[in-house]
């Protein structure tokens, strides 16, 4: 079975989401009212999205939580990918041009086995599997997302890579006939970004496929892209198009751009704000007809991850090492 096809099976434990807010606002009219069922009804505004039965395992590993989801909706009209316009609707406008198949990557530098694979290729053998998870934006907002995807690790050892490969470098495609924004100098292009090997083998890190039981939208980063839910959510780079295996700290795009506000780590941590705002608090989007935004929460170290990555950093200091 191709990859296009084991995205067609709807996540594990989530219910499509229109099937759900439907069967949430029959049953709603229902209760109100017996006799609305044969005479219909107005329609009303949506209630929130599910939460997610977890299991003690699952919560333990950290690869689902039961807090409520972030809209679909939501998820793909809230947005960063620069290379579509810096403007959050920009991307679900713009990206509707990105070509996701055929899609190739290329995977080399410090490994036995190095290849140009197609992404069913890269990917052959490794089923998608549903993790719930929170991303925290270094801008202080928030979400919580139902990823379809595969243990980057996974991927990773089957290249084999050697005892020079201390980091994980990614890169995403930069096709100005594909992407309007590469057009405009907002970063140096590609993207680029990069994880410690022993972060990058973390069972946290996936690369994912989909979204909500479905293929990636090209808006959030078709047809593949990294997720490291105890970093801010630029260190989830998009649209990956190379992986390389290096012994030196690559260049990463933000961290490049403004080293003093994007720390190369950019672990979630309250303790140490941007230069330009506070990372003590964030706004979860909980978007309604009325507002985005939900009230502010606190925002956890490692983004409430720390129990799964924690002992990676013993000894560093955070704010150091940001």
């Amino acid at each position: 079975m191709s990859l296009r096809d084991a995205l067609r099976i709807p996540a594990a434990q989530i219910t499509d989401e229109a099937v759900y807010r439907d069967r949430r606002r029959l049953l709603a009219a229902l209760a109100t009212s017996p006799a609305l069922a044969l005479a219909g009804c107005a329609e009303a505004e949506p209630p929130p999205p599910p939460k997610v039965a977890v299991t003690p395992a699952q919560a333990k590993a950290g690869f689902r939580t039961s807090e409520e989801l972030t809209r679909l909706q939501d998820v793909t009209s809230y947005n960063n990918f620069y290379e579509f316009g810096t403007g959050k609707a920009d991307p679900s406008r713009a990206a509707k041009t990105l070509r996701t198949s055929p899609w190739t990557v290329a995977v080399g530098g410090a490994c036995a086995k190095p290849g140009q694979l197609s992404l069913d290729d890269l990917l052959k053998g490794h089923k998608p599997e549903e993790r719930v998870y929170r991303l925290r934006c270094v801008e202080g907002w928030s979400m919580v997302i139902p990823w379809l995807g595969v243990p980057l690790g996974d991927v990773l050892k089957r290249f084999q890579p050697t005892s020079k490969a201390k980091y994980v470098a990614f890169t995403t495609l930069a096709d100005p006939r594909q992407m309007p924004g590469i057009a405009y100098p907002a970063l140096d292009w590609p993207y680029r970004e990069g994880l410690r090997i022993d972060e990058a083998m973390n069972p946290l890190a996936i690369l994912a496929t989909g979204l909500y039981g479905k293929a990636l939208p090209q808006q959030n980063g078709a047809p593949l892209r990294l997720i490291v839910p105890w970093k801010y959510g630029f260190k989830s780079i998009k649209s990956i198009v190379a992986i390389t295996f290096v012994e030196k700290r690559p260049f990463t795009s933000w961290n490049d751009a403004q080293s003093s506000e994007y720390g190369f780590f950019s672990n979630v941590n309250p303790s140490v704000d941007h230069p330009r705002w506070s990372q003590k608090t964030e706004r979860r989007i909980a978007g309604t007809a009325s507002k985005l935004f939900a009230e502010r929460i606190p925002t956890r170290l490692f983004n409430g991850y720390g129990e799964q990555v924690a002992g990676m950093y013993a000894g560093m200091n955070l704010k150091q090492w940001f």
